[in-house]
């Protein structure tokens, strides 16, 4: 116990130096702003900021990383309350007695339960973590490669059957991830492996500009098509906060109780916070005498949905520091973080020093428990202020966004092919999100495919096939089938429920949508066919290449690719023969917008995103970023004052941070090449 306090303690002051406070207080800003600005998107926002973290120390950068990630969620329901649009997807359930709160004049009240609940639920997250780390580290211990092959292999299936949609299709992006993950020389035997020759691919394909791709460009793609401002309503003067704050203690043990809700939610894989809230919020109603209140503006309401969407983080941390098996999306990227860092989830982070880095996890509890308080209590004395922010209109946010994307795609390996892969794989994911295909499993699939690949020909090479019938390994197997079939199994017992129907239309009034006609159906099964044909055809072409490999270097491939093969056959027959449901095609922005404005929206903005790679290739990033920020906001109607000091700041960020400070090598243009 003496090691325990000792790391505890160590974890406290590691985060008191004055370079991991800063970047932790950077952090919070950040996640500050991108939890009330609608649209970008925790995760994205989190995939954006990986690149800055190449030179920080591991304390340094999860500090940067945790604090913000900690706060979205939090500054989420501000916008949720004040204007009825979810700051952050796991926000949505606060809307539903928040906003009809403040329409009643409640808004402080309302903001003031969400906030105060929010921290209580963060406190509450955090020491699950560390109450968890002496229970799960005797059980971490005796897991050998064969365990944690599996415990790998389970959490990309809960990710892929619990992340939305056809579990058919999260389980083939997940393998598709897993192929590539081994693009590059084969770390053993270094047998190049889809790499077409091109010297670049011989590392793999970097993590930071896949993550960049799925991620950031759909997300720039749907704020262009949206246009004008984020919030469309505006708010007056807020009053009864602190009636709020008291609400919280006053309704003490339903708080506790959704804490846990959301932390056990939090530790389960691949079930995320938009769960845990609904969980919450259903658990405050059916908790309730007067159930005829919720939805009309009662205070518990609030409170449920504030205390689980912040304990939940807490919980995720769990399973992705004690086995690398990341409990959410934002876990998902933030592994990539354990990797960019050189660290490795599982035994060592719950050892204490020297032999393991369990001040570094007991730092993240440190993390969640202060950037929270220091976010509530500035968003309790700023509040007024802060609903002014959701008027940012999202032409103003746009360049500043796709300078992040692709100088964040480049700053990994400082190679331009990087670039390449970002508008790849952005359009991939946004052709993903219009077809209803999970994105989570696949960057999993790439971020534990190293992982699960070293595992496999341990346990093989260790083993032989005995690995195969160990009890753990069998138990784990078994948990994984129930992983896969058991979404499948509840699908089809809630279509025979009535209480079906009113979830259908919760979700479209989420933003869930469906398309409007049968034209518009039949259309977009058309493409989801074609998709899926293509996925047959890629990797039916990998496993044919795989041939040549050689038993290490085929390993992996094989068995993963044969079983993801005959799934994606299958996923292709189904939707041959018309038995795939449509659900969440597209949102419900382009269900209000006329078809013709979405179309030359989309069009335009993905001009503009191959313009500005386009501009960074001939005149190289500092001029690029500079001329073709000028261009976007002369374009987007902009008068002139704020076209040029929008772009004198970013040239002045992009100069002083990766230039002046970091001294990045950024390449020339082509032009300026030519001409010398």
């Amino acid at each position: 116990m003496l090691e325990f306090a000792t790391a505890f303690v160590s974890g406290f002051y590691q985060l008191f130096t004055w370079s991991t406070f800063s970047l932790m207080l950077i952090g919070i800003a950040v996640g500050f702003v991108v939890g009330i600005l609608p649209g970008l998107g925790g995760p994205t926002t989190l995939a954006l900021m990986l690149p800055f973290i190449f030179k920080m120390t591991a304390v340094e950068a999860f500090a940067f990383l945790l604090g913000m990630s900690a706060v979205t969620a939090t500054t989420g329901d501000i916008t949720s309350i004040l204007f009825g649009v979810p700051g952050e997807p796991i926000t949505a359930s606060t809307i539903v007695d928040g906003h009809p709160m403040a329409k009643k004049g409640e808004a402080g009240r309302a903001l003031g339960a969400a906030l105060m609940s929010s921290l209580v639920g963060a406190i509450f997250g955090a020491l699950c973590l560390v109450i968890a780390i002496p229970i799960v580290r005797p059980l971490v211990l005796t897991f050998g490669s064969p365990e944690f092959f599996m415990v790998a292999l389970l959490g990309v299936t809960f990710v892929a059957s619990l992340s939305g949609g056809n579990v058919l299709k999260g389980i083939i992006s997940a393998g598709f991830g897993f192929f590539l993950a081994t693009i590059g020389l084969d770390p053993i035997s270094g047998i190049q492996r889809y790499t077409f020759g091109q010297l670049f691919l011989w590392d793999g394909i970097g993590l930071v500009p896949v993550t960049l791709g799925l991620f950031a460009i759909p997300e720039i793609i749907d704020l262009a098509v949206m246009g004008g401002s984020i919030a469309r309503e505006k708010v007056g003067k807020l009053g009864g906060v602190m009636e709020g704050v008291k609400d919280t203690f006053r309704h003490w043990w339903l708080v506790m109780r959704c804490s846990a809700i959301g932390a056990y939610v939090g530790v389960i894989p691949g079930m995320g916070g938009a769960v845990s809230q609904w969980l919450a919020y259903a658990h405050a109603v059916q908790s309730s005498p007067d159930k005829a209140r919720f939805g009309k503006g009662a205070v518990e309401g609030v409170l449920g949905p504030g205390a689980a969407n912040n304990s939940g983080l807490g919980g995720a941390l769990i399973p992705t520091v004690a086995f690398g098996v990341p409990g959410s999306v934002v876990m998902a990227i933030l592994l990539g973080a354990f990797i960019i860092q050189g660290i490795v989830p599982g035994p060592d982070m719950l050892l204490p020093p020297p032999k393991g880095k369990l001040d570094l996890t007991f730092s993240f509890v440190w993390v969640i428990i202060v950037s929270n308080i220091i976010t509530v209590a500035f968003c309790l004395l700023f509040l007024n202020q802060l609903a002014k922010i959701t008027h940012v209109r999202a032409s103003l946010l746009m360049p500043f966004i796709l300078l992040l994307t692709y100088l964040g795609a480049f700053a990994e390996k400082n190679a331009f092919e990087d670039l390449i892969i970002v508008l790849v794989f952005g359009m991939l994911g946004w052709v993903m999100v219009k077809l209803d295909w999970q994105r989570p499993p696949l960057l999993l699939g790439l971020v534990l495919g190293p992982l699960m690949e070293n595992r496999l020909f341990l346990s093989t090479d260790n083993y032989g096939l005995a690995w195969l019938w160990r009890p753990r390994v069998l138990i784990l197997f078994a948990l994984t089938l129930f992983g896969i079939f058991y979404p499948v199994l509840k699908e089809r017992w809630s279509r025979k429920k009535p209480e079906s129907q009113a979830l259908a239309v919760g979700a479209i009034a989420a933003g869930a949508g469906t398309p409007t006609s049968r034209e518009e159906r039949g259309a977009i099964r058309i493409w989801d066919t074609l998709f899926t044909l293509s996925i047959v055809i890629v990797l039916a072409m990998a496993l044919w290449q795989s041939k040549a490999f050689g038993f290490r270097a085929g390993l992996f491939p094989w068995t993963i690719g044969f079983p993801v093969l005959a799934l994606a056959i299958a996923q292709l027959g189904l939707e041959l023969l018309g038995r795939v449901r449509m659900s969440g095609l597209e949102s419900g922005l382009e269900v209000e917008l006329p078809k013709s404005v979405v179309y030359q929206r989309t069009v335009g903005i993905i001009g503009w995103i191959l313009g500005f790679f386009v501009a960074i290739w001939l005149l190289g990033f500092s001029v690029a970023m500079a001329v073709t920020t000028f261009l976007y906001l002369k374009a987007a109607g902009e008068k002139w004052p704020i076209t040029i000091v929008l772009t004198v700041l970013i040239w002045t960020f992009f100069w002083g941070l990766f230039d002046y400070s970091l001294h990045i090598p950024f390449p020339e243009g082509l032009l300026f090449v030519w001409f010398k």
